[in-house]
């Protein structure tokens, strides 16, 4: 079942190139931070997973999909309990992967690459996920398939993944003349 998420905070986006982790087959995949009072996605995630589970299960789904979560084997998890990560305390989280490169466009719909700097860990986007119900040989699970990213709009970039710099970061040296003294400087030797 599908899922659309609502305006949540982007962590740890692989979107524009696949990664291999302890030697998987590489995907791309990303976290996303829904806050403990955003009712209206937790509901949506939470409706999601027992439908994948009555699915899969039937009239067992109920049980296992407890046991599942009582065991961390969701998709869905407490953001308190990964503190150690920026931006985690007081959300729940959702990972996902996928082997397909997911969709990643911009608030008007136009297509993104990495060159475009976003969308970037801890801005804010709308994220389309499949929940799906795992039931194989590498046991149960309730998991999160990465659909597309649609970046909404800027926020606090997480230490070591936000966006580029701008121009606007940086002063005029044109204007300055500093530009043409270590021009001056260079040319004598002095530097």
């Amino acid at each position: 079942m599908s899922v659309l998420l609502k305006d949540v905070r982007l962590a740890f986006p692989d979107l524009f190139k696949a990664k291999s982790f302890n030697g998987g087959e590489p995907r791309f995949g990303a976290s996303f931070l829904i806050d403990k009072t955003d009712v209206e996605n937790i509901k949506a995630v939470k409706a999601a997973m027992r439908e994948a589970a009555k699915a899969k299960w039937g009239e067992k789904a109920e049980a296992i999909l407890k046991s599942l979560e009582a065991n961390g084997k969701i998709c869905l998890r407490d953001g308190d309990l990964k503190a150690e990560y920026e931006g985690f305390d007081g959300t729940v989280y959702i990972s996902t992967s996928s082997k397909k490169r997911p969709l990643t466009i911009d608030a008007d719909r136009t297509p993104l690459s990495e060159e475009d700097g976003k969308p970037y860990a801890g801005c804010r986007v709308f994220a389309s996920v499949a929940i799906w119900a795992q039931d194989n040989n590498y046991g149960k699970r309730i998991n999160a398939e990465l659909r597309g990213v649609q970046f909404y709009k800027d926020g606090d970039a997480f230490a070591g993944g936000g966006a580029p710099a701008t121009a606007d970061e940086f002063d005029n040296l044109a204007d300055t003349g500093e530009l043409a003294e270590d021009a001056d400087a260079v040319g004598s030797g002095l530097i």
